[in-house]
């Protein structure tokens, strides 16, 4: 039985438009193929599968409009990590800038795509009801940008050790222009209220943290408590309640039912 109230809450928000999209959502016999095709430990797969087996009715409604959501936008939950990269040359065509649009950031020159833009301003502004300021650090990359970070982290720490940390190019999910990353990109925003509190209200808004603490055999790099991708509502829903809150875990799922 599901016990995130957040979970539950985010569901009775979705659940009429994902109805429309499909009543049922893909039938129990496709899901459990796609869990038993990922690959992960077992004891992972097992984990997932117990979860859903306690509420399959919001889940198949949450794939439903998951798959909706990637049919209109393929690159939203587009995975890109060490082992897959993006397509050669790909670069979003909706870039926004966040320039005067009242949003805090570290610089002039942030963009994200138009869908994520417009998910930031509105967790933004329930942020700000609350006295709380989220400072966009960095935002999209082009794959040449990212081609600078790699080489200054490769001078400056080697290639291992940068590796730990930095996406090679064409292997950066800010190249979506869809991830971002807040306060001060070291561990100390973890100690943040602004950290708590995209920890708490991220996903009701369609973000969710792409590398969490204690994973980096999953994910491929170090825990970033500041960095957030846009996957949608009822993506991030659907992993906080049934993949443990691991992204990793969602889009390798959603691959599978490709």
């Amino acid at each position: 039985m599901l016990r995130n109230v957040g979970f539950l809450m985010v569901f009775a928000a979705l659940a009429p438009a994902c109805a429309q999209v499909k009543a049922s959502g893909p039938d129990a016999e496709r899901i459990r193929a796609a869990i038993s095709a990922m690959r992960i430990a077992p004891e992972a797969k097992a984990a997932i599968q117990a979860r859903i087996d306690g509420a399959p009715k919001p889940f198949r409604l949450y794939v439903a409009q998951a798959l909706a959501d990637r049919a209109a936008d393929p690159m939203l939950l587009f995975r890109v990590d060490k082992s897959k990269a993006l397509p050669v040359g790909f670069a979003p065509a909706d870039l926004r800038a966040l320039d005067g649009t009242g949003l805090s950031v570290s610089r002039p020159g942030h963009r994200l795509r138009a869908a994520a833009l417009a998910a930031l301003e509105d967790m933004n502004a329930a942020a700000l009801k609350e006295g709380l300021t989220l400072l966009v650090s960095s935002s999209y990359r082009s794959y040449d940008y990212q081609v600078e970070v790699w080489d200054r982290g490769v001078k400056a720490d080697g290639a291992v050790e940068t590796a730990a940390s930095v996406a090679k190019p064409g292997h950066s999910q800010h190249q979506l222009g869809t991830a971002i990353d807040f306060g001060s990109i070291t561990d100390a925003f973890a100690d943040t209220k602004a950290s708590r509190w995209l920890a708490a209200n991220a996903r009701r808004f369609g973000f969710t943290l792409s590398y969490p603490k204690g994973l980096a055999e999953i994910t491929g790099y170090k825990w970033e408590s500041w960095h957030y991708r846009y996957v949608g509502k009822a993506a991030a829903a659907m992993e906080a309640g049934y993949f443990g809150g691991v992204q990793e875990y969602l889009l390798l799922f959603l691959e599978a039912l490709e």
